[in-house]
């Protein structure tokens, strides 16, 4: 079950410069009741993480495995370990410097022994919501970083596991006076990071928010991609749940994200962040109800009990409906097999063939074949 202490990881929030106009949202109904089958493509080919071996072509997958659905996650992996590579179970989460905290469920052997009897790598998150400044003030001393590492390789050391997946977000909002330095210290945490765990055969991954012209600009992506063996782009949250109704991804920002990507990482070393969920929004923007979190399963199940149409937005490329609840009407935008089919084309346009699902058990059954047919 979600509770508050997982909803600001869900957020992802990307700052409001970053959408894109909703008056260029022009929403197409679809006619049926239920979304159609979506078009899958056979071109595009398969890369592993870099300085690696080549993973078999099917393999082209990571997804996280989040501990408040750990069961279900964990049997949804092994239902798809033929196209999974990775799974990063949402294990851990930095207090300070020297200090590490697990999540329920962290570490089951079980989970870690399952996934690689399956072929799966086991590469573990390390994510922190730290009080504003926090994570600044331990990136920039050279000797916290290197207890912050030190407490980051013992995490790796607990288990059996191939390597580390960093997720730091509240450096986002960094301000113009102090993000540069900030950059810097996170590029020599990672550098420093990914340097250990190469000595230990393991590898290095490092999660980012998405680049724009106005977004991102705290992770030195060209810095990142010459230490880390993956670069994981969020590539949701276009529209979240602290602004208004809208997709949260869109075919013209993934093209920008990439061709920014691209430019500075090698394609084969990026995966674009898919997601699996949505947000159900008051209609009206000065409505006081709540934003609500829906996975794909959440929203479909939602759809079918309001016999709200499918609609499939034109210019985005996802899916949304409406509703009313009571007197309220509510709006949903979501992620779907067919929205997934719209957006891969962008991904090859630029080579990319590497993605991460948010997350495990939260997606539509038919994102797996239109991920094997790229």
């Amino acid at each position: 079950m979600l509770t508050s202490s997982v909803l600001p990881r869900l957020a992802r929030a990307v700052t409001a410069t970053g959408l894109l106009t909703a008056a260029l949202l022009q929403a197409v109904p679809v006619a049926a009741s239920a979304p159609p089958p979506p078009a899958t493509s056979t071109s595009g080919s398969a890369s592993g993480p870099a300085g690696g071996s080549a993973e078999p072509a099917a393999r082209t997958v990571s997804g996280w495995l989040p501990y408040w659905d750990q069961e279900g996650a964990y049997q949804d992996a092994l239902l798809h370990a033929g196209q999974l590579h990775t799974v990063s179970p949402f294990w851990y989460q930095a207090i300070s410097a020297g200090r590490i905290d697990s999540h329920p469920g962290a570490g089951e052997r079980r989970v870690i022994d399952g996934l690689h009897r399956a072929g799966i790598k086991v590469v573990p998150t390390v994510m922190e919501t730290m009080k504003s400044g926090a994570l600044a003030a331990i990136l920039t001393s050279p000797a916290r970083r290197t207890e912050h590492a030190d407490a980051l390789m013992r995490t790796a050391a607990t288990r059996d596991y191939d390597g580390l997946d960093l997720d730091y977000e509240s450096i986002a909002t960094t301000g113009d006076a102090t993000y540069a330095s900030v950059r810097d210290g996170f590029t020599a945490l990672a550098a420093d990071l990914c340097a250990r765990l190469h000595t230990l055969a393991k590898e290095c991954v490092i999660t980012v928010f998405p680049r724009t012209a106005t977004t991102g600009r705290i992770w030195d992506y060209a810095a990142l991609g010459r230490v880390a063996d993956r670069i994981r782009i969020m590539g949701y949250n276009l529209h979240w749940s602290g602004g208004d109704p809208g997709p949260l991804a869109d075919t013209r920002w993934y093209d920008d994200i990439l061709t920014r990507a691209t430019a500075v990482v090698p394609a084969g070393r990026l995966e674009m962040g898919l997601p699996a969920y949505g947000w159900d929004w008051p209609a009206d923007s000065a409505s006081t109800a709540p934003t609500k979190h829906v996975t794909w399963k959440q929203a479909e199940a939602l759809r079918a009990e309001q016999g709200a149409p499918y609609r499939l937005d034109a210019v985005s490329g996802t899916p949304y409906f409406t509703y009313d609840d009571g007197d309220e009407p509510r709006e949903v935008w979501y992620q779907d097999a067919l929205g997934v089919a719209t957006h891969l084309p962008v991904l090859r346009k630029h080579g990319v063939t590497n993605t991460a699902l948010w997350a495990l058990n939260f997606e539509d059954p038919g994102i797996w074949p239109v991920l094997a047919g790229r």
